[in-house]
């Protein structure tokens, strides 16, 4: 069903607020009269399907005329945006802005964090979100169906289980390109062709492992399963797991949930 309310995203020029737009339209939650999109340029691409869609480079025009206002910002960015919005649904894609400087800076006592990510341009995004007690039943249907458009989505138990799901599920690809870099580097380094291993990579990285998931299997399954097996990819586990690889994977995910922290600290103290 068409959502009759107007949607505004503000950085609807950048690579996740044109993706949700486009989803949004695609998947025929907003009419194309029923969103503005704001660049700094004035400028939007890829959405000249849809001529109705609005496009301005003005954010105080873009929350006057919208019900539901879309933060697709980077943090560093939001000091300039400067909206009055004490009426609207306000859902912040920045990581590392509290809701209590949202509220202080918008007006708005309804508000939504949300963490998407670059996955939401193919269509498989996982976005966790929180939201404040304000937000009603309408305002969280209405956020599920958007998230739902690019993947899926959860609202989560508490803004803390949002800041440290930021330094999880925000990272898009990151992570496995970490993972597939450091493959790509070893097996480059044994002489191998790099087509061969690019693609190897590819086939071990985005093609195997989406076995996950099907018919039920879980990680940890997958894991015994080949463990049980006792071959070279056993060897292989056993081996990543003894140079530290649990342990670093740990510290990785500790020091984005402190980065997280400390961006918030840094905001709420600024008032930004």
């Amino acid at each position: 069903m068409v959502s009759r309310l107007k949607v505004g995203i503000i950085g609807g020029g950048g690579w996740l607020g044109r993706a949700v737009g486009a989803a949004l339209l695609g998947k025929g939650v907003v009419a194309p009269a029923g969103l503005v999109l704001s660049s700094r340029s004035g400028r939007v691409k890829g959405f000249d399907a849809w001529p109705e869609v609005q496009v301005t480079s003005d954010n105080r025009q873009l929350a006057r005329q919208a019900d539901i206002i879309v933060l697709s910002v980077r943090p560093e960015q939001f000091a300039a945006v400067a909206i009055d919005a004490p009426d609207k649904l306000v859902i912040s894609f920045m990581a590392g802005i509290s809701l209590a400087t949202l509220e202080a800076c918008t007006g708005s006592r309804r508000i939504i964090r949300a963490m998407p990510n670059a996955a939401a341009q193919i269509g498989q995004c996982y976005t966790p979100w929180f939201a404040t007690p304000a937000v009603d039943v309408d305002d969280k249907t209405f956020t599920q169906a958007m998230f739902e458009t690019c993947g899926s989505a959860d609202e989560v138990d508490s803004e803390a289980d949002l800041d440290y799901l930021s330094g999880l599920v925000g990272t898009g690809a990151a992570y496995p390109a970490l993972l597939a870099e450091a493959l790509l580097s070893h097996a480059l380094a044994r002489g191998l062709p790099r087509h061969i291993v690019e693609n190897a990579v590819h086939g071990v990285v985005v093609g195997a492992s989406q076995l996950l998931g099907r018919d039920g299997m879980v990680p940890a399954e997958m894991l015994k399963a080949m463990f049980d097996y006792r071959g070279t990819t056993a060897a292989g586990l056993q081996a990543m797991l003894d140079g530290g690889f649990q342990q670093a994977v740990e510290a990785g995910l500790d020091a984005a949930d402190a980065a997280a922290q400390r961006m918030q600290a840094r905001f709420a103290k600024t008032g930004q």
